[in-house]
């Protein structure tokens, strides 16, 4: 029998591996889930919940660890948790593949096969584990919640007897899945929606939900996307273009929320401080990309900056702000991973290395970091 262990995260991360319907669903597979208590209890996941659909409640992360084929997390575990995992044991979580390699040279010597889920390739097969977007989608939705508390003021227009509330201007910066899902929840709050990306495909997704699309639409614009869907870095002159357009139209803006990333690379810096100092006082301005260094040049990972009247907030793990639903998902993503790998007849691991989810996933393996964007860097 497959035995899978899921162990408690950190105290910064609220966010499970497993939920009561996914334990469910791996017991029926077949496997043996122990998780350890208490460890669901910040997604409201209790002990008794996912006893109740099969799983083994211990004590504590060794006893989950002990005799475990797979290991699931949502952040990287630590080096003493794969330690104690069997030689060829799976480990299947967000390892933030490209943040301190010296950690992740250290988890690969441990001889466990090591997943990265943000490595999962952008293809159709795979959409129903592609944990960005899932937790990319609850983020942009918080972001703009977030946002109109902060921003004290009504998001719709309303028409008063004592007069009329105009509609809050909401600009966002990315049109990904966060990017999309910001659009969509700043529309359905009143809001009057703007957006900018530098992938031409964005252009229609933007307009479909209702927003007025912001971009330099050149030749260098039309080029702008990897073949995985991804914003490519844009050239110097473009970036110089664009930012101009930005900072004019930015002035009149009341919210401004900025998801933009590039895999492996500082976040792409969008707003200037002075394009922060000709917004009005009251304005906001969310930066989802302050794990990353920041859209904004003011943003401070984890803080809210006021700058002349202007707050820039730069959150670091907004989904996992709604627990529940993020554990949900996330879970999900995992399980229907986990089941590629799963041989239903025997009852047993049966891993397709040659499968192009599985080599696009694989950061390590037989006590080396084998994953192609990994190699020789630093």
């Amino acid at each position: 029998m497959v035995t899978i262990a899921v162990t408690a995260e950190p105290a910064d991360e609220p966010r499970v591996a497993v939920s009561p319907e996914t334990v469910k669903k791996l017991v029926a597979l077949g496997a043996k889930v122990k998780v350890e208590a208490g460890a669901g209890a910040r997604s409201r996941f209790a002990d008794a919940a996912l006893a109740a659909q099969g799983a083994e409640i211990v004590p504590t992360a060794a006893d989950a660890l002990r005799d475990a084929d797979v290991l699931l997390k949502v952040r990287r575990p630590s080096a003493t948790e794969v330690a104690a995992l069997k030689p060829e044991a799976l480990v299947i979580a967000m390892l933030d593949p490209y943040g301190d390699r010296a950690g992740m040279e250290a988890l690969a010597t441990g001889k466990a096969s090591l997943f990265s889920m943000e490595f999962m390739p952008r293809i159709t097969r795979a959409q129903s584990m592609d944990v960005l977007s899932s937790q990319a989608n609850l983020a942009g939705y918080k972001a703009v919640i977030d946002a109109a508390a902060m921003f004290q003021q009504a998001m719709p227009m309303m028409m008063t007897a004592a007069g009329t509330v105009p509609a809050a201007k909401a600009f966002i910066m990315g049109a990904g899945v966060a990017g999309l899902q910001a659009i969509a929840t700043a529309r359905r709050l009143g809001a009057q929606v703007s957006a900018t990306d530098v992938r031409p495909a964005a252009k229609e997704q933007v307009a479909s939900l209702g927003a007025k699309f912001i971009a330099v639409e050149d030749d260098e614009f039309k080029q702008a996307q990897t073949a995985a869907g991804y914003a490519k870095a844009m050239s110097a002159e473009y970036q110089a273009k664009q930012a101009e357009l930005v900072a004019n139209h930015i002035k009149g803006q009341d919210i401004v929320i900025t998801t933009a990333l590039i895999p492996g690379r500082p976040a792409p810096r969008l707003i200037t401080r002075a394009m922060v100092e000709s917004m009005k006082p009251g304005s906001i301005i969310v930066d989802l990309a302050a794990e990353r260094g920041g859209n904004c040049e003011l943003t401070k990972p984890g803080e809210i900056v006021d700058h002349n009247g202007v707050r820039i907030f730069g959150p670091l793990n907004l989904a996992g702000e709604i627990a529940i639903n993020a554990s949900s998902l996330y879970a999900k993503n995992l399980y229907t991973f986990f089941e590629t790998m799963f041989d239903k007849q025997e009852k047993k691991l049966a891993i397709n290395w040659d499968d192009e989810i599985i080599k696009g996933t694989l950061v390590a393996r037989d006590g080396a970091i084998v994953h192609p964007s990994l190699q020789g860097a630093a």
